[in-house]
């Protein structure tokens, strides 16, 4: 009888515990639902996370935190270690800009210094790559004649005939005492066969490292932020940027039996720039401030695809960045556009912003051309691009699917002047949520060779046409359009 006396008393201690976790959780969604609110974001973004969280409270909690925080109030460097590498680099508050410069260019420049503190650097050399095969042959000489250090970042290393190549490099330069430094993204390069390299990198005196590491669950929230930067810096005299892993789908096609891609190799002032960018990534994972020796002039030798003279400016962005900064340079140059606009990428899933600043360029008679790849290296994505074909289309833009393998580059070419090329695809990841980095080059001479090579993939390519595009299967434009959804988190 004394059992049965407890059962109220426990009832009632179960609805108190029941409650209180119930009042918890709900604290814990209206703090979501003001953390969301406070950062001001975009009003759809901001009612898409307020919904999923009231909708779907425990699935749309995890999403959250995997997907909507924001690292805006971050800080990559400290004040006092900016300044000590500003010191150590050379650099020093934006000149006054050459006349050479079109007042287009020079606005461009303008924005890009004051959203990146990008300097802009005459006398460069520059050679343009769309091979992988090439980019890499060179790339390894420049690497075996290292005599002072070599900084490598991408974002995917692979442990295949590639890597390996790269690997047995770098490894004999560590052994003739060349410091070698690698900066990698663990989601981009993870899996056991490549942490296998990375070891052996290791055991030979090399410094490899992840960007960010990813751990379940407290680093569970990284997963958004990708590190999908592509530079070495060789010496301080010699610099590589642009779209190319370390992959060796990227040299043979893989199973696209072609692999078209972009990268400049650059020797001169601008080099600096690029060991800037490094650094700054280098000191944010918590390593030491680095201030390696710079050579600040054209070392380059007299290859014939060089091309001599070419003002530069290499502008780094992340999800740390106040502005945005390479979305601004893309709407800047594209809205001030007077006769072409040529774009290479990948994927396309233009903001809004971008989006409308091409068909108002179309629509007002620039010559708007976009290539993209008739199957990409992802079925969501090629889908989700697939889904702005048709509005691109009635505005007057047109559209090129490259049908000779996997278009990768990620190029913007502006009138006669302007040409930028680096990591930065045309979609939301890497517009606001990836480490990006890019290089500008206000060159006539660069502008028409990158024109000349468009051209030339051209002949690989089939335009679209409206009608026939409205003719794909309900299924496909069904597809389309809920991948596009997921538009901003792909």
């Amino acid at each position: 009888m004394t059992q049965y006396c407890h059962f109220p008393l426990l009832f009632a201690y179960g609805s108190i515990l029941l409650w209180t976790l119930v009042a918890a959780y709900a604290l814990m969604i209206t703090t979501l639902i003001v953390a969301v609110l406070s950062e001001n974001r975009n009003p759809l973004k901001a009612l898409g996370w307020v919904m999923a969280l009231l909708l779907f409270p425990i699935g749309g909690t995890i999403l959250y935190f995997v997907f909507g925080r924001s690292m805006r109030n971050v800080k990559m460097i400290s004040r006092r270690n900016r300044r000590k590498l500003l010191n150590s680099d050379s650099h020093r508050p934006l000149p006054k800009l050459s006349k050479e410069l079109s007042p287009d260019n020079r606005q461009r420049a303008m924005l890009g210094y004051s959203v990146a503190e990008a300097m802009v650097y005459p006398s460069n050399s520059v050679r343009i790559f769309n091979d992988g095969g090439e980019m890499f042959n060179t790339m390894f000489s420049d690497i075996s004649s290292a005599k002072k250090y070599i900084n490598l970042q991408f974002y995917i290393i692979s442990n295949d005939n590639l890597g390996q190549k790269l690997a047995d490099i770098l490894i004999e330069r560590a052994r003739a005492g060349i410091r070698i430094r690698i900066i990698y993204d663990y989601v981009g390069s993870f899996g056991s066969q490549t942490a296998q390299l990375f070891n052996r990198l290791r055991s030979n005196g090399i410094e490899v490292h992840s960007f960010f590491r990813i751990q379940f669950p407290e680093k569970l929230g990284r997963l958004n932020w990708r590190n999908h930067r592509k530079a070495v810096i060789i010496d301080g005299r010699i610099g590589y940027i642009g779209g190319i892993n370390v992959a060796q789908r990227y040299v043979d096609g893989g199973m696209f039996g072609r692999w078209r891609d972009m990268a400049a190799r650059i020797t001169g002032p601008g080099v600096v720039a690029l060991q800037h960018n490094f650094a700054i990534d280098w000191k944010f994972m918590g390593h030491e401030l680095l201030t390696d020796e710079v050579a600040e002039c054209d070392c380059d030798t007299d290859h014939r695809d060089t091309i001599k003279d070419v003002m530069v400016q290499i502008v780094a962005s992340g999800p740390t960045n106040r502005w945005g900064n390479t979305h601004m340079l893309f709407i800047k140059a594209i809205s001030g556009a007077k006769k072409r606009i040529f774009i290479q990428t990948p994927y396309f899933l233009p903001s809004e912003g971008l989006l409308t600043a091409l068909q108002c360029a179309a629509l007002s008679g620039v010559d708007v051309r976009l290539m993209l790849p008739r199957k990409s290296d992802s079925a969501v994505l090629t889908h989700a691009s697939g889904s702005y074909v048709e509005e691109s289309l009635l505005a007057g833009i047109k559209i090129y699917f490259y049908e000779a393998g996997m278009l990768h580059g990620k190029l913007l070419l502006v009138d006669d002047d302007f040409v930028t090329l680096g990591s930065t695809n045309f979609d939301y990841r890497s517009f606001e949520h990836n480490f990006e980095e890019n290089i500008v080059m206000y060159s006539r001479d660069v502008n028409n060779a990158i024109a000349d090579l468009y051209k030339k993939d051209m002949e690989d390519c089939s335009q679209i046409k409206l009608n026939e595009w409205n003719r794909r299967p309900s299924m496909r434009k069904g597809r389309e359009s809920l991948c596009r959804l997921l538009s901003p988190i792909l």
